[in-house]
């Protein structure tokens, strides 16, 4: 996997995907990157971003999953520190 480009590397976890999203848009508000680099970069959280959107998309559609009664989804809210 040495020779995978880092835009295409599969994510570990969830929270290791936006540690690491969190790292790539750091470094890219900086500001004194190369092109290059920035690049490499922007290419990097996009992929990044679209990885962890499709894990939230699945743990949702396994939460409904788990929610399903009498054969209707019945979604109900997650309870916030707010409620």
């Amino acid at each position: 996997m040495a020779d995978e480009p880092q835009s295409e590397r599969p994510l570990a976890t969830f929270e290791s995907g936006i540690d690491e999203l969190d790292k790539v848009v750091k470094e890219l508000e900086r500001g004194d990157l190369p092109l290059e680099r920035s690049l490499e970069l922007f290419e990097r959280g996009v992929a990044l971003a679209g990885a962890c959107r499709k894990q939230l998309e699945e743990a949702e559609a396994r939460v409904e999953i788990l929610l399903k009664k009498e054969g209707k989804i019945q979604p109900a809210p997650f309870p916030t520190d707010k409620a």
